[in-house]
């Protein structure tokens, strides 16, 4: 792998749809870079610092929202001499999104009072009263033409559909939840899935017209839905809950086709490979740090100023069965339990899913959808805070807040050290042509370029795999 220098940062960053732009919040600027050189080609000043970004899906404009004032700011990459701010006065904004057609903002007021949809092409705006949620309660269709709103009034949680054209009401229809927490347009934008909240384990499945079609209800007592994905084919749809169960439910018949559980002790037999994260003292020579060829290019100079003083080198080892797992059990006297799947991610061509059950914080589980089971679970050494699926091919890369990346394919895994001082990776995020991976540290940032990176040896890592894997 190689590694750009490390640059300033002190909140969201992200790039752009078209992947040639990098938006980074620095304080009260916002500076956007080129991605192939990471050099400045605009800078903006906002009038406070910076407590998220969004990019319109076309990459010419760019919103921003603020910590403490109540606005939102916008501009434009084409046209660097205008800008837009929007100010809903005592009603505040809570979060701020764009549309589809990247011609309209819409911003959800304090209290989730109103939702109103801002023109940039003319001064008109639509409000839509009681929106039920900030980030969550508006989805959009794939095609950009209709947005599905969830609001409540009288006690009822109802769905609003929004035409993306003239942000008329399409049509509203209460849904059958007791406290609505998401709702999603499915990627074929033929269906809605809606979840309860976490006193109910309730998920809805809803045609656009308002047909209710499959009503998932497991079970009766206990906490419910924590997590919710459609799979990029939209053939298959994930549930996570606070039970630590992971469900499969397919598209025709909404029937639950998998079930996984997340147990605290592996057993035989078992088909998944297990990657647990170890120290090794790095007892080489000098000369065969910079000649072995078991090294990346990239990463052999650091490697070797470990070697120069002593330190430890990381690694993944294979454990075989029995194994338990580390597990923390959650207070019960205190709210919103540390358990339950929180992670879950698909790999884009849906044939894996990868989750962390969260009273297994140290632990990464991966699903083979295709063949119903468990293909390889990584343990690590501290809680893993970010997980990103390669954009463009089934590999997987992970952080836990140290100076190392962690790889995953279905050939092996590997541990890559970041060759800056002082640099732990708290956050990734992949370029959408998977060309280029963002490190985020606490208050710097670095891109960085999978050239080639090979697995450990059938030693240290699964038996029969590829050199070329990586």
């Amino acid at each position: 792998m190689e590694f750009t220098d490390p640059y300033k940062q002190s909140g969201p960053c992200c790039f752009s749809p078209n992947s040639r732009f990098l938006a980074v919040a620095v304080d009260y600027r916002l500076v956007i870079r080129e991605v192939v050189s990471l050099k400045v080609i605009q800078l903006f000043s906002c009038v406070d610092k910076i407590r998220y970004i969004e990019w319109a899906l076309d990459s010419e404009y760019i919103l921003c929202g603020l910590h403490k004032k109540p606005v939102v700011q916008a501009w434009s990459l084409t046209q660097p001499e205008w800008t837009c701010r929007i100010d809903e006065g005592p009603a505040g904004v809570l979060y701020a999104r764009w549309s589809p057609d990247s011609r309209h903002i819409l911003t959800t007021s304090e209290f989730q009072l109103r939702l109103t949809v801002w023109s940039l092409l003319n001064t008109a705006c639509v409000h839509v009263q009681w929106p039920k949620l900030a980030s969550r309660g508006v989805s959009f269709t794939k095609d950009g033409k209709f947005a599905a709103v969830c609001t409540r009034r009288d006690c009822k949680d109802f769905i609003n559909l929004l035409s993306c054209q003239t942000w008329e009401i399409m049509g509203a229809y209460a849904v059958d939840t007791i406290d609505l927490s998401g709702a999603e347009w499915s990627p074929d934008d033929s269906t809605i899935v809606i979840w309860d909240s976490l006193l109910e384990y309730k998920v809805l499945i809803y045609s656009p017209d308002g047909r209710c079609l499959f009503k998932y209800q497991p079970c009766d007592s206990g906490l419910g839905v924590k997590t919710v994905a459609w799979s990029p084919c939209g053939q298959f749809l994930a549930v996570g809950s606070y039970d630590q169960m992971l469900r499969a439910l397919n598209h025709l018949t909404w029937k639950t086709f998998a079930e996984f559980s997340h147990v605290t002790t592996i057993r035989s037999p078992c088909n998944a490979v297990l990657f647990k994260e170890v120290d090794e003292p790095l007892q080489l020579d000098m000369t065969e740090l910079y000649l072995s060829d078991n090294f990346p290019h990239g990463i052999q100079g650091t490697c070797a100023e470990n070697a120069a003083e002593g330190n430890l080198r990381v690694k993944y080892k294979v454990i075989d069965c029995p194994f338990s797992v580390p597990f923390q059990k959650p207070a019960a006297d205190k709210p919103n339990p540390k358990q339950g799947i929180g992670l879950l991610a698909w790999s884009n061509d849906s044939q894996y899913v990868c989750t962390r059950n969260d009273n297994m914080p140290t632990v990464l589980w991966i699903w083979d959808i295709r063949r119903l089971e468990l293909v390889s679970v990584l343990v690590q050494k501290d809680p893993i805070r970010a997980v990103a699926w390669d954009p463009t091919c089934p590999r997987l890369v992970l952080c836990t807040g140290t100076p190392q990346l962690y790889m995953w394919t279905s050939t092996g895994a590997c541990c890559v050290n970041i060759p800056l001082p002082d640099f732990v990776v708290c956050d990734i995020k992949w370029n959408s042509d998977g060309s280029c991976l963002l490190l985020k540290d606490r208050e710097w940032f670095c891109c960085s370029a999978v050239v080639s990176v090979l697995p450990h040896s059938s030693e240290d890592s699964s038996e029969g795999e590829d050199d070329d894997a990586y």
